[in-house]
């Protein structure tokens, strides 16, 4: 590899909007986030489904489905 031409690796401390905070490794030594692991849906188990303008009461009227 050629020297002098790659970044810097930091350690790098990551703020989520939720107040949790981890440590890694980045060219920032610091950055914050919206969303984070301990504050997704996906990886918290509480996943809501958005209904914008009745949308999937629609789709059940159209399907008969209870």
């Amino acid at each position: 590899m050629k020297k002098e031409i790659h970044p810097t690796s930091v350690a790098c401390t990551v703020t989520c909007a939720c107040g949790n905070t981890f440590t890694t490794k980045s060219t920032k030594e610091e950055l914050r986030i919206d969303i984070c692991n301990e504050c997704h849906p996906f990886y918290t188990g509480s996943q809501k489904v958005v209904d914008t303008a009745g949308r999937i009461e629609k789709f059940k009227k159209r399907y008969n489905l209870a």
